[in-house]
Parts: structure tokens; C-alpha cells; sequence
């Protein structure tokens, strides 16, 4: 059984007090607070990202606070990680008792390996230092996330991705050792998550991240078995269809005249339209501010790659600036953005109101079996669609791809191939009008 639910930071504005830090959990239509104990001014707050970031420059501090909170989130993923072993929902308060045991125990080990750590002999020490071999399958695999996470500045999704995997990997089977990862023990783990009714594409994601693990393990010399390099099943699949809005349903987006009982969809057309003009992710427009703007040019470092960018602002991007120049959103930022959940369900009501509303046919397989689905085409709006539409469209025009892929960050021709097939189909269709 897996519990979804959603773990975000936030700030919390209290009077006299600052502006608090909380960890809010939402599941199972329950949402509950828990103080993280951390005050700070809004402005050293990355809510995308999740951090907080360097005080005054001082980023020992900040380092520090984003481990409490990486540790916050590690320890309510393990309490649910425990619920959903018993297949059981928790409630409320149920969760609350169940985290502050977690905290207490956490904090007492923590103590109790500081004092013990103050009475090892120096050959113990050496010993601890280089790493021994009985800790077990589940403490290597706790180990590699909070180094990793720690090391590579996790956010909080791809905690809770590796706590996915977790999940599956314990009840795949509770006493799993490296040793079981032959070519058996990887087959029978692929066919168990298929099982799951997992899709091929999504199987493969989880082998991806497993071997992470096994290699990272493998060079710690925690482990000797080395079959994960080489044995990789492939597993059927389809390239996965790329979802954009034509010129002429870009067009319809643009001049849809929205009832006046839907009048908060109107910020959400501006947003996606400016990724639909300018390739931004969402992340990246949500984090975009004016003094990232200068001289009719976007300067920004990507959210998701810390690419530098330099992009030009068409007229139909400056448009919706223009729109919002006078309007003093909170740390200086751009456009009236919205979380990516309440975006997309925005969306499809957008899309839907304005009629985008065409079958859209899609292919994937569970192990050999073919799996056919057909959506309306507004269900499959979300807010990456913007910046597929904007490459697509650019395409289409005749843009050289080598310029488009300054604008978005692409560093290969491999990952641009998607949309130049798709291009090609489009321009066909538009050479066409020169015929009738």
C-alpha cells in the first residue's frame, strides 16, 4: 500500500514572531502543520526549490538549516514508509505521535553514536572511518540517500522518488541483500513491479535509480557484485508522444474569451502563454523576476540545470509583461504564478472551456502487454506543454534548431529529435496551402 501525499515547506507569518518555517503534509484529504523551528525573513526562502538560501552570504548557516529540513522530510517519509507496511491511513494525531517518536528516536541515536564515537579505541576509529561490511542492505541504502541527497542538494520530490523505490524494494522482499541482484533477482524484481501494474517506461526509471544505488555501494566496497552493469533487460516501449498546442489552438488559447465566473483562469492563460512565447519551464517563470529582465532580453540560470540563458522577449512575451508592470508581486517576481498542482488543474479547465478538447491516442506496455489510451486533449495540458509549444512552434516556422536550443538550454540534438519529427509533419501540412 502506498499513502500519497504531498511534504512542502512554507513560511508562515505569525505576528512579533517573524516569519516561521512549517512542514506541511497533505494526504488522504488531512492536512497537518508541523514547526520546524526555524524563523527567517521571506526573501532567504526558495519555495520552489525548497532551500533556504545563503544569510547575509553566509552559507555554512544555510547549509545547516536545509539538513534539518532534509532531515525533517527523510523522517516523515519513514513514518509513512511504516503506516504503508501495515497497510494502514493514519490519523491525524496518529501521524503527529507517530513523528515525534521518529524525531526523539532519531535525536537519542544521534546522541547516544556522539558519546559512543567519544570512547572508540583508535583502531575502532579506523575501523568506522573505512567503512564496514554488516550494517545491512537498508542501512547502505539509508546511507546513499542522505549523502547523495546531501551532496547533490536534493529537493524534496527526489526524496520522496528514492522513498518510492525504497518502498518497493522492501516489499519485493524484507531481507534483500546485494548478493540477490544477480541476473534472477533483477529479472524477478522487474516482473514484480510490473505486476504493480506499472508501465515499462516507469520500470525503467525505478532500474535507473537502483542502479545508482548498486554502483555507488559497489565503488564504496560495500559489495562485490557487479551484474548490475552489465545485465540490463530492455524492456518494450514507445517513444513517448509529445503534447502541444497547434498554431491555430494557440491561437484559439490567445482569444478565448473567458466567462466571467471563471475570471481567476485569467493569470493562468498569461503564465502558460508567456512559456508558450518564450520556452521557459514553469519553474524557471515562476522564479522570474525584473531584475532578471534587461534590455528586452530574459538573463536567467535555469532552476532544473543551472544553465545560463539569453533569451530575446518577443512581442507577444512583452505583451503580458506589460500587463503586470504595475502590479508589485511579493520579492520582485514577474508574473502571478500559482503552485504547479493548481496550475495544471487550471489548465484543463482552460482548455477544456476553450474547446481543445481533441482525442489524443497513446501507446505504452506493461511488460508485453499493449496498453491503448485515448484522452481528450485538455486532460493532457499541463504546464510543460508551454515550452514544448513554444519548441514546436519555432520549429514549424523554420528556426534553425541550433538557435532554438540556445533559448531553451538543450545541450544535444537527441533530446531536440522529438520535436523536429513532429516539425516536419507540420511544415508538410503548411506547404500544402500553397496548393489549394
Amino acid at each position: 500500500m502506498i499513502i500519497k501525499r504531498t511534504i512542502k515547506y512554507s513560511i508562515q507569518n505569525q505576528r512579533n514572531a517573524g516569519s516561521r518555517l512549517r512542514m506541511r503534509v497533505s494526504y488522504n484529504g488531512c492536512r497537518v502543520d508541523f514547526q520546524t523551528g526555524i524563523v527567517l525573513n521571506k526573501e532567504y526562502w526558495d519555495d520552489v526549490q525548497q532551500r533556504v538560501l545563503p544569510l547575509n552570504s553566509n552559507v555554512v548557516m544555510a547549509t545547516d538549516l536545509n539538513d534539518q529540513l532534509s532531515q525533517m522530510l527523510t523522517d516523515m517519509i519513514a513514518v509513512f514508509r511504516e503506516y504503508e507496511l501495515l497497510n494502514v491511513v493514519p490519523t491525524v494525531p496518529e501521524l503527529r505521535n507517530s513523528f515525534t517518536k521518529q524525531r526523539s528516536s532519531h535525536t537519542q541515536t544521534a546522541q547516544q553514536s556522539k558519546k559512543k564515537d567519544s570512547t572508540l579505541t583508535v583502531q575502532q576509529v579506523d575501523k568506522k572511518r573505512n567503512g564496514t561490511k554488516d550494517k545491512g542492505f537498508w542501512k547502505y541504502f539509508d546511507e546513499f540517500v542522505k549523502v547523495n541527497g546531501k551532496l547533490n542538494d536534493w529537493t524534496s520530490a527526489t526524496y520522496e522518488k528514492f522513498a518510492a523505490l525504497r518502498n518497493h524494494l522492501f516489499t519485493f522482499d524484507k531481507k534483500l541483500t546485494f548478493d540477490k541482484f544477480d541476473e534472477d533477482g533483477i529479472a524477478n524484481f522487474i516482473d514484480y513491479l510490473g505486476k504493480k501494474g506499472m508501465k515499462n517506461s516507469t520500470i525503467n526509471k525505478q532500474l535507473g535509480f537502483l542502479r545508482w544505488f548498486l554502483r555507488w555501494c559497489y565503488e564504496k566496497g560495500y559489495h562485490t557484485n557487479h551484474t548490475f552493469e552489465y545485465y540490463k533487460p530492455k524492456l518494450k516501449n514507445t517513444t513517448k508522444r509529445v503534447v502541444f498546442l497547434t498554431a491555430e489552438e494557440l491561437n484559439t488559447l490567445e482569444t478565448f474569451q473567458i466567462p466571467d465566473k471563471y475570471v481567476a483562469l485569467g493569470p493562468v492563460r498569461d503564465v502558460f502563454l508567456f512559456t508558450c512565447y518564450t520556452g521557459l519551464r514553469y519553474s524557471d517563470a515562476c522564479n522570474l523576476t525584473w531584475d532578471d529582465i534587461h534590455n528586452g532580453k530574459i538573463e536567467i540560470v535555469t532552476v532544473k540545470t543551472s544553465d545560463r540563458l539569453l533569451i530575446e522577449i518577443n512581442s507577444k512575451a512583452q505583451a503580458i509583461l506589460d500587463k503586470y508592470a504595475e502590479i508589485h508581486f511579493p520579492n520582485k517576481k514577474v508574473l502571478p504564478v500559482v503552485s504547479n498542482q493548481k496550475m495544471n488543474k487550471h489548465l484543463h479547465t482552460l482548455c477544456k472551456l476553450a474547446g481543445i478538447d481533441g482525442s489524443i491516442k497513446s501507446t505504452h506496455y506493461e511488460g508485453n502487454k499493449r496498453v491503448d489510451e485515448v484522452h481528450p486533449k485538455y486532460e493532457l495540458i499541463g504546464t510543460h506543454c508551454g515550452r514544448r509549444t513554444f519548441i514546436c512552434t519555432a520549429l514549424a516556422k523554420g528556426i534553425p534548431p541550433s538557435v532554438i536550443m540556445k533559448w531553451t538550454g538543450h545541450s544535444d540534438y537527441k533530446a531536440m529529435k522529438p520535436y523536429i519529427d513532429i516539425a516536419d509533419e507540420v511544415k508538410s501540412e503548411y506547404m500544402k496551402q500553397f496548393d489549394q
